[in-house]
């Protein structure tokens, strides 16, 4: 069924509805955003579509236990999720300090969720409905569903299966197993007998149902050695492919974790499908009085044109959620979306995104992915473009073109970010012309990340050189159009890897180019990624190589500090990481320099030293003995 309206979030909505049940109630760490950029939504539309009457209750508080029961008990089950983002990510810098917004919620107010929310909301409703089953999904959940390690507490921790007592986790995009597994529930078989969706995973104590299955190091020999940990985790990253992946099992004392191999991508016409189920498009109205939610700003009028990605960048979580392969949705399907959002009462004329993970990717990366599955050991674009890769832009090239020509549009822009090495790889610039000429702002977002050629190579991103390149063809096509329009890099510090050396590296590149970047991420260790893995052992678990990590809090000050040496309150960082690193060439007043010195001059009468002076180069033992084991590497 489709339903036109906002889904019950109360009893009273149940009645305007004449529910006198609900089959499954969802529970959200986000505020109800009726809109299909927000997936406990998705979900839920999904499982209406299919026949199930569905309710939503978004952040409950977690304080009281009424609050799980405000729409009865459902007759199904409950869905659970975090929200859009991880709970821990959405409450802390990487510095572990508390963020003071969240985006997510009414009024952008923080502390509407718990910290570790899918683990607090299935103990709240495990306490008041005991039997009930209990499915976890989301973002969170997806990437916890093996032990992992978690940044936040500084140690390994169990499958989020064990520790939610749930009986069934959905990762990935969870379309197709939630209503497989509404089905089975809907037609009597018990939760603890639905063991074989792919997508999901489930606890047993037994093994013996399974045919052939990997077994990784078991979650105990993962929390005490990190030669296991980068072991198993190899394992997780390699067999995450729909058709070729094998089921993997970790145990957790005398019970095992069993990953069931991954769902195939919707196909573009059931992709399409999800994208026109009765969204509302907008917030709930009973957060309207608190100020909204600051969410929706971001999608309201932009467009998601794919999903899946092969770029592989080892510090993105994506190819372990979504998948490698890509599937986007049909042309119709979008301007029929382009045609909407220009009946919103918000609408300006402008589309402000057509994309997905990553813009310009349109289909498969090669014609074999569909076929047999995703290299194992091959890489899409890294540390080259494969010889098989189709980088044809046309597709792309075509949509956009039809939506520039709607009536009543009058910009296009693509703000989800472009992979750069794609477009250089393509023979064709139609879409590089494009691009310049119709949808930049004024100033392109891309994402080198750094400059060093080690630092990329553990990120798995491309080439500075080829960056470089990149630059030079965007400055001499704006040329070529008469525009007059930027670049602006994202970049990253203290990713695995990066020494001190490799920031200097960096300074120096955005010396050379006169760009002083507004904000550095700092590297955020995030359950599910590459780089976290190397971040906690230690070691590239492609290689099985040993691999520098900055882990001090200084020497990550000093990194982030470099690639923002202009401004004065970096000066002693700067200055402290020149002189530990022997590079004392780059402090004075020549051109190549990045700060100058300090001014040591006594003052009048002779004895008394200015401030600055008094200042004492600031040692670090363990900034030092990161200096000194990155000099025994190399």
């Amino acid at each position: 069924m489709i339903l036109n309206d906002f889904l019950p979030v109360n009893k009273a909505d149940l009645l305007k509805l004449e529910w006198d049940y609900l089959d499954f109630i969802l529970v959200s760490g986000d505020a109800y955003v009726d809109h299909p950029s927000f997936g406990p939504v998705v979900i839920a539309r999904v499982l209406l579509d299919a026949g199930y009457r569905v309710g939503i209750i978004a952040q409950p508080d977690w304080n009281d236990p009424n609050s799980i029961d405000i729409l009865g008990e459902p007759r199904l089950g409950f869905l659970v999720s975090a929200g859009n983002m991880d709970s821990m990510v959405n409450h802390y810098y990487v510095s572990r300090r508390h963020r003071e917004t969240d985006n997510y919620s009414e009024g952008g107010a923080m502390g509407k969720r718990p910290d570790r929310a899918t683990l607090v909301y299935t103990n709240l409703i495990r306490k008041k409905y005991k039997d009930k089953p209990i499915i976890l999904g989301g973002i969170e959940a997806s990437l916890r569903r093996f032990a992992h390690y978690d940044y936040w507490d500084d140690s390994v921790r169990r499958s989020i299966l064990f520790d939610s007592a749930a009986d069934l986790l959905i990762y990935g995009m969870g379309e197709n197993q939630v209503v497989e597994i509404a089905e089975y529930l809907n037609n009597g078989i018990e939760v603890q007998y639905i063991q074989h969706i792919p997508g999901t995973c489930y606890l047993t104590k037994s093994l013996e149902n399974l045919d052939q299955y990997i077994e990784i190091p078991s979650f105990e020999s993962v929390k005490n050695d990190k030669i296991q940990y980068a072991q198993a985790f190899k394992v997780q990253y390699d067999e995450q492919d729909p058709i070729r992946g094998k089921t993997i099992v970790q145990r957790h004392s005398e019970t095992y974790l069993v990953q069931n191999p991954p769902t195939m991508p919707l196909e573009r016409a059931r992709l399409d499908w999800v994208f026109k189920l009765g969204y509302m498009r907008n917030y709930h109205p009973m957060y309207e009085a608190g100020g909204g939610i600051p969410a929706i700003k971001e999608v309201k009028m932009g467009i998601i044109s794919e999903r899946g990605c092969f770029g592989n960048c080892s510090f993105c979580a994506l190819a372990f959620h979504q998948g490698r392969i890509i599937t986007s949705r049909s042309h119709e399907s979008i301007i029929e979306e382009a045609k909407m959002i220009q009946m919103d009462v918000d609408y300006k004329g402008y589309i402000n995104d057509v994309g997905g993970p990553t813009a310009n990717f349109r289909h498969p990366a090669c014609k074999k992915q569909l076929k047999v599955g995703t290299c194992k050991h091959r890489q899409c674009l890294h540390p080259e473009p494969c010889e098989h890769l189709d980088t044809d832009h046309s597709d792309y090239v075509e949509l956009l073109k039809k939506l520039r020509h709607l009536e009543g549009i009058k910009k296009v822009f693509i703000r989800s970010g472009i992979r750069y090495d794609y477009l250089m790889h393509d023979q064709e610039d139609a879409f590089f012309y494009d691009l310049c000429q119709y949808h930049v702002s004024g100033q392109l977002k891309v994402a080198p990340e750094h400059i060093d050629e080690t630092v990329l190579d553990y990120m798995g991103k491309p080439s500075g050189k080829l960056y470089g390149q990149f630059v030079k063809k965007f400055d001499q096509i704006n040329k070529e159009l008469q525009k007059e329009q930027y670049i602006i890099p994202y970049l990253m510090s203290s990713h695995p890897g990066s020494t001190i050396h490799s920031a200097i590296k960096l300074a120096e590149y955005l010396r050379d180019i006169n760009y002083t970047p507004e904000q550095v991420q700092d590297f955020y260790p995030t359950p599910g990624t590459m780089s976290t893995c190397m971040y906690y052992t230690e070691i590239d678990p492609r290689t099985m190589k040993p691999v520098f990590v900055p882990k001090s809090n200084k020497e990550k000050a000093m990194q982030r500090a470099l690639l923002q040496y202009k401004n004065p309150r970096n000066y002693d960082l700067v200055y402290e990481a020149l002189i530990l690193a022997g590079r004392q060439d780059l402090i004075g007043f020549h051109v190549k320099a990045l700060i100058k010195p300090r001014t040591n001059v006594p003052k009048a009468g002779g004895s008394k030293k200015s401030k600055s002076s008094k200042r004492k180069t600031p040692s670090s033992k363990t900034s030092i003995n990161s200096i000194e084991k990155t000099k025994k590497r190399r």
